[in-house]
């Protein structure tokens, strides 16, 4: 079975457009498909299929002891089958480690040809780790200048999370990245492929590890919402800082053009492929879905441990917080210095920034506040 993440940066740039009919598409080709909404907290994944979600989801699998096998679900769609995710359920969103360490086993237990997960969008941690179910995720964002940036930091965060699944809490390596961690001009700064040659002198041996998981790595890239053929040239910019400054080889997967037939699709509770078959939009993911059947299938080394060592703590959504925070900064510092903005684009994200970044210190200063009144409360939460 091939696990398929698709991911965004941002939300609104058509991920799980993408999702729905990519599962179908390849249901049509004969393949056993099994769609899984994993946009945890914010579940709307079965209204682009028009599936009637019943009692069984993710959520109750996890919250009520519901047998794995009875949350999937057949769809009016040949050989595909869906999972619900829930958000009925508060705080499903915050995965215990072992919750979240359970729900992967079942996973990859799964039979079928090809599993495909709508993940939610942005760098949690739990999206990170699911995206890293494979080395073949799949990217969806649009041409607009902050849904680049958001598409580059995705993938930036992902490399991240592979380093700090690789270096494991006590080795040299890891000290080394903690440390850094602590710099926050050093991060804005960073090139990937600078910081592994002083890891390689620190920790050889689980740098030449974390090697070989990278030339696994390939992300592939899909530029939705195009409404000129230039437009494109987008993907291109986030490529090419992928290489720069990640040492990464992105793969450009498809693009798909902007269509009003996705809008009608939805109100019709039908995905694209099936209410308009033969539009621009459904023979681009027509497209797409034989380019993921074609692709070699790549898997990282067996010792990956896909990311489940996390825990769930106020402390740790503060230092993802204080993280995000500089990593918006370094993001900007990146496509500026790779020329990959004009002064234009620039100042549109400066604006842009200056308000997501003045939300972001507030819910800082919440986390904050809460992780006080939990220390009061010897972290009784």
């Amino acid at each position: 079975m091939q696990i398929v993440p698709i991911a965004s940066g941002k939300g609104g740039v058509g991920k799980s457009l993408l999702s729905a009919n990519l599962a179908i598409a390849l249901g049509q080709a004969g393949k056993k498909v099994v769609l899984a909404d994993l946009d945890l907290g914010a579940s709307n994944l079965h209204l682009q299929i028009g599936h009637n979600v019943k009692n069984s989801s993710i959520g109750t699998y996890l919250t009520d002891k519901t047998p794995f096998q009875s949350i999937i679900e057949p769809t009016e769609y040949e050989n595909v089958s869906f999972i619900a995710g829930d958000s009925q359920i508060p705080g499903l969103t915050s995965l215990k480690a072992a919750q979240k360490a359970k729900l992967v086993r079942n996973f990859h237990s799964i039979d079928a040809d090809f599993l495909i997960l709508d993940l939610g969008a942005g760098t949690h941690q739990i999206i990170l780790d699911m995206f890293l179910q494979s080395p073949q995720g799949i990217l969806v964002t649009s041409p607009t200048v902050t849904a680049t940036l958001d598409g580059y930091l995705f993938i930036k965060n992902s490399v991240f999370r592979l380093m700090y699944t690789t270096y494991k809490k006590g080795t040299p390596g890891y000290t080394l990245l903690e440390e850094l961690k602590k710099n926050s001009d050093k991060m804005k700064t960073l090139y990937i492929p600078k910081l592994i040659e002083s890891l390689k002198i620190v920790d050889p041996v689980n740098t030449e590890l974390f090697l070989s998981r990278m030339k696994q790595f390939r992300p592939r890239l899909v530029m939705n919402m195009i409404d000129d053929p230039k437009d494109a040239d987008r993907a291109q910019r986030i490529r090419n800082s992928c290489s720069q400054y990640l040492g990464l080889d992105l793969e450009y997967l498809g693009l798909m053009f902007r269509d009003q037939l996705q809008d009608k699709a939805l109100a019709s509770r039908l995905p694209v492929i099936v209410y308009k078959p033969y539009s621009v939009l459904s023979q681009a993911i027509y497209r797409i879905a034989e380019k993921v059947m074609n692709a070699e299938p790549r898997e990282f080394d067996d010792d990956f441990t896909y990311g489940t060592d996390g825990a769930s703590t106020f402390l740790q959504a503060e230092e993802d917080a204080q993280d995000d925070y500089a990593m918006k900064l370094s993001g900007i510092d990146d496509l500026v210095g790779s020329g990959q903005l004009s002064n234009g684009e620039l100042i549109e994200m400066i604006k842009t920034q200056a308000y997501e970044l003045t939300q972001l210190r507030k819910e800082n200063v919440l986390l904050k506040s809460k992780i006080v009144r939990a220390a009061k409360q010897g972290f009784k939460v």
